[in-house]
This record gives structure tokens, sequence and C-alpha cells, in this order.
């Protein structure tokens, strides 16, 4: 599509920001529905966050999103935020409304989304979360809201970091989250209760693919499993979880999730969900080979 000065701009700020999926998502999408849009990446600092937020609204982008390292320093630099990015206390996109400036999460959403499509609604279920940063976070309350009996497992000296999750959950929420280490022990104990299993570390992303945080012999149907991580598509969780006779589900289709949602709040446009997917797709299948 022909740039004007017409098109209007998306973007995603973050450092590094060669990595990131959402440019060919995104522009796949414009393109299909014929929307005179644009999606950039920009590599931005963290000692220059400030004046790129200012030169965003400045610009009059649409909205853009926020990656590392910057979904908890950017919410001060914003005029609102939606009641679930305040809970969460992060924020991975922003709308620009004539100037005004409102950040949501749609991580969680993105990850509910994933779950819910893939035929594992998570009300009433047990659900073990994996890691406790800024993921997990916002993955356990969007969980523990549709209703889910989480626990956290997390490295033991970062436990306190699930503990605060389990708190906030239980201050907003009222429901009670059991915090755990994760070590074998306790993998083999909360997952035999388990029906869905998320992993919110970032073990097994590359350039460290290969790796698991879960052994394999602890695996096993009827389990559901979520791995977050999109590169490479095929975690060696993923893998074992398969072999295991789990049904599992790639971070491709969180990645498209909250993609999407980000999508129609720019837009007001119903996303073409299977567009996205298939650009994201391509381009991780590029990166691979």
């Amino acid at each position: 599509m022909e740039l004007s000065g017409k098109t209007k701009v998306c973007a995603i700020i973050g450092d590094p920001i060669e990595h990131t999926m959402s440019p060919p998502m995104h522009n796949a999408a414009f393109r299909k529905l014929g929307l005179d849009f644009v999606y950039m990446p920009f590599r931005v600092l963290k000692e220059d966050l400030p004046q790129a937020v200012d030169g965003l609204k400045a610009l009059g982008v649409s909205g853009f999103n926020v990656t590392m390292p910057h979904k908890v320093a950017i919410i001060p630099l914003l005029d609102k935020l939606d009641p679930l990015a305040e809970k969460i206390g992060a924020v991975n996109m922003v709308v620009n409304d004539d100037g005004c400036l409102t950040g949501y999460n749609t991580d969680g959403p993105g990850a509910l989304q994933a779950l819910v499509e893939h035929g594992a609604n998570p009300e009433n279920k047990n659900v073990v979360v994996l890691g406790a940063g800024g993921a997990s976070r916002a993955i356990s309350y969007v969980l523990a809201q549709r209703g889910a009996r989480l626990t956290i497992l997390n490295r033991k000296l970062e436990l306190d970091w699930a503990h605060n999750i389990a708190r906030l959950i239980k201050d907003s929420l009222g429901a009670v989250v059991k915090v755990d280490e994760l070590g074998h022990q306790q993998l083999n104990s909360a997952l035999t209760a388990a029906e869905i299993l998320v992993n919110a570390t970032s073990v097994g992303m590359s350039p460290e693919a290969g790796k698991s945080p879960v052994p394999a012999e602890v695996l096993g149907k009827p389990l559901v499993v979520l791995d977050i991580i999109y590169n490479p598509m095929q975690t060696k969780l993923l893998q074992d979880a398969a072999a295991a006779g789990c049904r599992t589900i790639g971070g491709v289709e969180m990645l498209v999730r909250q993609g999407v949602l980000c999508f129609e709040k720019w837009t007001g446009r119903k996303a073409p969900v299977e567009t996205m997917r298939r650009a994201a797709i391509k381009k991780l299948e590029q990166d691979e080979n």
C-alpha cells in the first residue's frame, strides 16, 4: 500500500527491537483490510523513554506497543490506564486518542484467548503457572479473574515475586493462589492435580533453545500445555508434552491474540486473525532458517 500524508502510524518501542514479530503481523492485517495504516518498530533506550513518548504523541501516532524494558517505566508518562493494566502494573499497548495516551495490557487477555480458542477454558480448572515475572503477573491475574485455581511455581531465589502476585490476586479478587518453589518434587505434585500448565518463564527461548523448565517424565495427559515462548515455535517443553500425550499450544497463539486486541483498539475493525497468524509464522520460519 502506498504511503501518503493521510497514512496513520502505529508503532512498537523497546530495546532490543530487532526480534519483534509485530510489524509483519500488523502490516499484513492492514493490507488485508485495505486500511491506510503502517506499523513501525523503534528502538528506544531507557534514558530516552520520556522524549520518545512525547515524540509519539506529538507525531499523532494512532497507538503503539510497548515491550521490554519499558512496560512498567512508561506508566507515569501516560494520561490514563485501563483498569486491568493498573492492577497488573504493566503496559504493553497504548492508544492515542487526540493526544490522550491510555495504557492497556493485552498479554493476559491474549493468553486467555489462546487457551479458550483451543478448548481449554480455565474456569474452575487447576492451573499451574511457571515463573513470576511480568508475563506471569499479567497471565496469572487474568486467569484468576476467569475463575482458575492457580499454583505459581518460581525459582527459590525469587519466590517473593510469586508471593507478590498471589497477594495482588487475593487483595483484588479474593482468590487464594498457591505458591511454591520450581523444583522437580513440587512440579510433580502440582501437575498431578493440574489440568492446564502455562510456561511464563524464558527457559527454552532462542538462543537457548533445547532447554525445558519441566522434566519430561512429569508430563502426562490430559494436561493442556501453553508455552508463551514463540521463538522457537516448537520448544522442548512443547515437544516433550506432545510426546507425553498432552494437548499443546505454542506461543505464536498468544502473540497473535494479544496483537488482535491491539489491532482492534487502534482501528475499530475486526482483526483478520488468520492473516496475522500466517504472517507471524512466516517471519518466524524465515528467522529459524
